[in-house]
């Protein structure tokens, strides 16, 4: 081969290695003229390779004598030999006697060795590795094609190209002609030697002229073209590494702002609204109480929902967060104190439960109030009625008319106040009535108890008064009762059967007036049967009325026998037998408007009972249908073939069909508040109450929603690791292969089966490590997301702490610091300015000021100590 490449060395110009020669030496600060003499005394000659290779060689024989320079020129050609390079029939006499076709192919094997050798793109050789570089470079640029090193480059514009595409500061393309050779190749030389420091080694008018130029020449200089770039590429390529480092933390860390905001705002509402649900002070009127329940309804359809919807959009959002930190290797994001999902759930959970018994104490209130106003009414119409009969009763037992009456007058006088008493007995029960009706109201914290307990007091002791007044009344007639003798026994009778008699028409009358309150149909229909029984005795009532109506005609007979001239008044009773038969009246009209209350009251019971049922009708079929849908959920990412697209699809039409169904349960909202509106509190039809049907349906759709979560993130993870769809298929086959109970979890036997079946060689230790990675709770499940985690973890790569650091070492020029000058240099504005905010001051020594720590930095994007 060194034979083949001497003979091919008359082709070499001169010129062109004594100019790449002097590219070098001039960095020592020494140049050759001709370089078959120059390189004689083997001095020059060693320190081009010293130049070129960076290391130092034996020292140089100072002598001027034949041996001295043969000895010099054979260091040479042993360090050559020392690099790989075979040298043969090349000998140091050759060089020393100044064979100039030895010294061209010398300084070739040099050119060769230490400027093409290293040059291999794709695994190719230094020759075509050097020409596949250049094809690359060149491929956008029109009139370019670059197919080797002569005939390729007449025209002068793949050199221009090469410029162009690394420094587009230099050089106009677009002003240059192909019919313009001379002028593009002088173009390409002065700029390359003027701003690239690549000296001029070619003729330009040599190079036009001459059918096939000289390849090695070209080659020669093409290299210096690429060792003067490559370092930028170098550099371009760690920069472009750093940049997609970067915008996956500025990316992460502006996900981790958005998810502190919103957890700030839902745990702040959710702060002010508890307070609002704690707040148990009752209202005192119905309508006010109502008012609250109102409001609360609205907090249910309105204020509630949308943050149902940010609770479940902030775990979905923490969960891809996490995802995507895993892929690109960054330590888990932890919220701030008091914002994790946990803290989250917690205060949401506080907030059910308050929730909760808010409602529960807005029924209580409503119904205690109800029956407040029930018995505030009945308090108010028994005490009108006691005080009706009591008024003037004092002034009539404070008389003293039996200081002058007959006897026969004072005997009438205490037979009517035997009667008086007889009839204040029978208010007996009324006033307790009253009285309990009054504790009763007091006991249920009645807002006008005050009201009410200052007439129960007067009545009651007014009452205590009238049994004093009576009493004495009665021992003052006592007392002058021996001075009479006779007594009209008929006018007696009349009294004493018509007063009890009276009493039971007042109290009938009261029965038939009296105000209810029912819930069921049961209740009413209770009533209505003691309304039957009382119509029963209306008849046995009728006989006793016909009978006391018979005493006064037996008086009337009398008189009218025995020629007595009445006064027409009962002096026994204010009781006339018109009163009698006014009152009989009353009742008999009394009845039949019972009768239509209490059917009127049947009518709607049986409309609340029918509201029951068409509650119940529907609550029991969307309750199954909920749990059903839960269920299937749980299945759905097991169950669900195709790719990642098609299950996600499908899981968006299945979230269709649901959020389709939300008519049935805003129905269902519908007919509940019209149940609580009619004041139906219970429902023996259905287990299932509105509460259990909202909280049935916010869980389904935050499962659905989660449910597709876990699709998108497994999408996430196949795009960022570069899995191929049959990859994730084949896991997911593997998976639900093992997945025993179908349920989207295997136990860790089912799991270590599933690995040995995939080609996995376990013993207890790299078991128990795996175990560690996809269950790190030890909750002795492994999820199907850990599962692909696990698996794409093995089987894709990702860019490491190491990497990113190697990355800023070479725009640092192999520094352990860098500046901030080249940090804007090297990088887009905005990642260079988010670099210099974050990276701390390197401290060592004959570092200058502002020198920057990018190691410290590359470990802090993983989460990783200074490595």
């Amino acid at each position: 081969m060194l034979e083949r490449e001497r003979d091919r060395s008359k082709e070499i110009h001169p010129w062109t290695f004594t100019a790449w020669c002097n590219s070098h030496l001039r960095k020592a600060g020494t140049q050759i003229e001709n370089i078959e003499e120059d390189f004689r005394n083997g001095l020059k000659l060693m320190l081009l390779l010293e130049v070129i290779s960076g290391e130092r060689l034996p020292k140089p024989d100072k002598g001027k004598m034949r041996f001295h320079k043969i000895a010099n020129v054979n260091k040479a050609l042993d360090f050559i030999c020392s690099k790989g390079v075979k040298l043969v029939s090349i000998g140091a006499e050759e060089i020393v006697d100044g064979n100039g076709k030895m010294t061209l192919g010398m300084i070739w094997t040099i050119i060769l060795r230490f400027a093409i050798q290293d040059i291999s793109v794709e695994e190719t050789s230094a020759k075509e590795g050097l020409l596949l570089w250049c094809q690359r470079k060149t491929a956008p640029y029109r009139n370019v094609n670059v197919q080797n090193f002569h005939i390729s480059w007449k025209d002068g514009l793949a050199l221009c190209a090469l410029i162009h595409r690394h420094r587009p500061d230099l050089i106009d393309y677009s002003k240059l002609r192909k019919d313009d050779p001379i002028g593009n190749l002088n173009t390409a030389f002065e700029v390359a030697e003027k701003f690239l420091d690549i000296p001029k080694m070619l003729d330009a008018e040599d190079i036009v002229n001459t059918p096939k130029p000289d390849e090695k020449a070209i080659m020669t200089y093409v290299s210096c073209f690429y060792h003067a770039f490559a370092g930028a590429e170098q550099a371009e390529t760690a920069a472009n590494r750093i940049c997609k480092v970067l915008a996956v933390n500025q990316e992460n860390e502006k996900l981790m702002e958005e998810y502190e905001k919103l957890a700030s705002e839902l745990l702040e509402w959710i702060r002010r609204t508890v307070p609002w649900l704690e707040n148990r002070v009752a209202e005192q009127t119905m309508r006010a109480m109502q008012q609250k329940l109102e409001d609360f309804r609205d907090y249910r359809r309105i204020h509630k929902p949308p943050r149902v919807q940010e609770k479940c959009q902030l775990e979905i959002n923490f969960n891809t967060l996490q995802t995507k930190l895993r892929l690109s290797n960054r330590p888990a994001f932890m919220p701030s104190e008091g914002k994790m999902v946990s803290d989250i759930a917690n205060a949401w959970k506080g907030l059910e439960q308050v929730e909760k018994g808010y409602e529960e104490w807005l029924l209580t209130e409503i119904r205690r109030l109800e029956r407040l106003d029930h018995l505030a009414e009945k308090f108010k119409q028994k005490c009108s009625m006691h005080e009706a009969w009591t008024s003037g009763k004092e002034g009539l037992l404070s008389q003293k008319d039996y200081e002058s009456a007959s006897l026969m007058e004072i005997r009438a006088l205490m037979r009517k106040h035997e009667a008086f008493e007889s009839d204040l007995a029978a208010h007996q029960d009324r006033v307790e009535q009253i009285a309990a009706i009054a504790q009763e109201l007091n006991e249920l914290d009645y807002h006008d108890a005050a009201t009410v307990n200052t007439r129960c007091q007067g009545i009651c002791d007014q009452w205590d008064n009238l049994g004093t007044l009576t009493q004495k009344r009665r021992d003052a007639l006592e007392r002058v009762e021996k001075l009479w003798e006779t007594i009209d026994q008929l006018y007696l009778e009349f009294a004493k059967r018509a007063a009890p008699f009276n009493n039971w028409m007042d109290g009938a009358v009261e029965d038939l007036q009296d105000m209810f309150i029912v819930h069921s149909i049961e209740e009413i229909q209770s009533l209505i049967t003691a309304h039957d029984q009382f119509k029963a005795t209306l008849p046995e009532a009728d006989k006793e009325r016909m009978a006391t109506m018979g005493i006064h005609s037996e008086i009337l007979k009398i008189a009218q026998t025995y020629g007595i001239k009445l006064s027409g008044i009962n002096p026994y009773t204010n009781l006339s037998p018109q009163d009698i038969s006014n009152k009989w009246d009353t009742v008999k009209h009394l009845v039949p408007l019972r009768d239509q209350m209490l059917q009127e009251e049947v009518a709607r019971q049986q409309a609340n009972e029918r509201l029951r049922r068409q509650f119940a009708a529907q609550a029991n079929i969307i309750g199954p249908w909920i749990q059903t849908k839960m269920e299937e959920i749980s299945h759905v990412s097991v169950d669900i073939a195709g790719s990642l697209e098609e299950q996600m699809n499908s899981l968006k039409q299945y979230e269709q069909n649901i959020i389709n169904y939300k008519s049935n349960i805003d129905k269902l909202e519908g007919d509940h508040q019209l149940s609580q509106e009619s004041l139906i509190f219970d429902n023996k039809h259905t287990n299932y109450s509105m509460e259990h049907v909202r909280v049935g349906w916010e869980q389904l759709l935050t499962t659905i929603a989660r449910t597709i979560n876990e699709v998108e993130n497994q999408i996430l993870t196949r795009d960022a690791k570069g899995i191929s769809q049959e990859q994730l298929n084949e896991f997911r086959a593997s998976f639900n292969h093992f997945d025993r109970k179908r349920n989207g979890m295997m136990d860790p036997d089912d799991f270590r089966a599933c690995l040995i079946s995939m080609g996995y060689d376990l013993g207890e230790v790299e078991f128990a490590r795996i175990m560690t990675l996809v269950d790190p709770n030890n909750t002795s499940v492994v999820t199907f997301q850990a599962f692909i985690d696990f698996m794409t973890r093995e089987t894709a790569e990702t860019d490491t702490a190491e990497q990113v650091m190697a990355s800023f070492k070479i725009l640092a020029s192999d520094k352990n610091y860098i500046t901030v000058d080249e940090l804007r240099r090297e990088l887009p504005p905005d990642q260079a300015e988010y670099c210099i905010s974050r990276m701390t001051r390197f401290v060592g020594p004959d570092s200058p000021a502002g020198a920057l720590d990018y190691i410290s930095f590359s470990s802090a994007l993983y989460g990783e100590s200074d490595l």
